[in-house]
């Protein structure tokens, strides 16, 4: 079936510019025509028909290929990239349309046939008219791949803006779960008879977090800032639960206030080591959140994957994927090396939100 469908666009495909051919053909034939006598399939008009079709067909092709190569790269089919593939597509067209008139009208002639009282002038007029041709078939094609690359991007976006909601909303639905809560009310009442000044600043810590969840609700890009501060008071607070057996360092390099990451991400990264490893007072568990440069964000923790764990479906870091593309195509990568799990974030420019990559304006 898929065959059959291939088979019927290429048809299609071929059709159409066979098509073309003709009315270039017809077009070229009312130019070279000089008297009554002239057949509709004479020499001259079968060498036409021939280089109109040789170079309609071949430098179409060479150009869609040069267009989808084009259409895979970061930028897509922008203005830098159609100018390239149109040079690269003369490149190939001006010589041999060259090749071909000088054949016809200077080594053929006895066989081609062609009228032409100055041969000089023919060729110049006959080169110049495959140069227009060719220039007109390939902005034709490049409106069409541009159409047709705004169009997917359309989807694409629609898709994503989708699957974006739909992660944040699941996103902060578990920050604000029952089970984060029942455990911070627990280790709070600990605390109430513990230590009266710890449970104070928990109280603080606790308050803080659950105010930038409902402030940054409706936000799936923050300022790095914004979530440092966040984790600072998250780390606090996991502190407190897990004395002496999780040790958590920041190292940034950057100002935070000029970049952004998606909303709770560093928060998620840091919650999902702890949920996926063992750790304890005796062999602690260390997370390291550090900047590479200008360009990425590391979270990096000790691998000791808890025993008779159920298989990770790693919704947590498909969450932050999908959450990067809307906004870059830098990917989000993840690696394992036996004793660390890594996870390297982009850093998106602080105007991410007001520009994500997919736009289409």
């Amino acid at each position: 079936m898929a065959k059959q469908l291939v088979s019927k666009k290429g048809l299609h495909k071929f059709g159409f510019r066979l098509l073309v051919v003709v009315l270039i053909f017809f077009g070229v034939k009312l130019t070279i025509d000089h008297g009554e006598q002239d057949a509709l399939f004479d020499a001259a008009s079968i060498f036409y028909f021939s280089t109109a079709f040789f170079q309609v067909m071949f430098t179409w092709e060479l150009h869609d290929w040069l267009v989808k190569r084009q259409l895979k790269k970061p930028n897509g089919l922008d203005l830098p990239g159609s100018l390239k593939t149109l040079g690269l597509t003369l490149l190939f067209l001006a010589p041999t349309a060259a090749i071909l008139y000088y054949m016809g009208l200077y080594e053929l002639d006895d066989i081609c046939q062609i009228p032409a009282e100055d041969k000089a002038l023919q060729f110049r007029v006959d080169w110049m008219r495959a140069m227009v041709v060719g220039c007109a078939i390939m902005v034709f094609n490049l409106l069409y791949f541009s159409g047709k690359q705004k169009k997917d991007l359309e989807l694409k976006m629609n898709e994503l803006q989708n699957e974006v909601l739909t992660s944040k909303y699941k996103s902060l639905k578990n920050q604000i779960s029952p089970h984060f809560l029942f455990n911070s009310l627990n280790t709070l009442t600990s605390l109430m008879y513990e230590d009266r000044d710890l449970a104070s600043d928990f109280v603080t810590r606790l308050a803080s977090t659950y105010r930038y969840i409902l402030d940054n609700k409706e936000e799936d890009v923050v300022s790095l800032e914004k979530e440092l501060n966040f984790l600072d008071s998250f780390i606090f607070m996991m502190n407190v639960r897990h004395t002496d057996s999780i040790i958590i360092k920041t190292t940034i390099g950057v100002d935070a206030a000029e970049y952004a990451i998606p909303t709770l991400s560093l928060q998620m990264l840091v919650e999902n080591a702890m949920k996926h490893n063992y750790f304890s007072n005796e062999r602690p568990m260390h997370i390291n959140v550090y900047t590479v440069g200008k360009i990425a964000l590391v979270v990096e923790n000790t691998l000791r994957k808890r025993k008779l764990e159920e298989a990770s479906t790693q919704v947590g870091i498909k969450n932050i994927q999908k959450r990067y593309a809307f906004y870059t195509h830098q990917e989000v990568a993840v690696e394992v090396d036996g004793a660390t799990f890594k996870v390297t974030m982009p850093l998106l420019g602080k105007d991410a939100v007001t520009r994500p990559v997919l736009s289409v304006s």
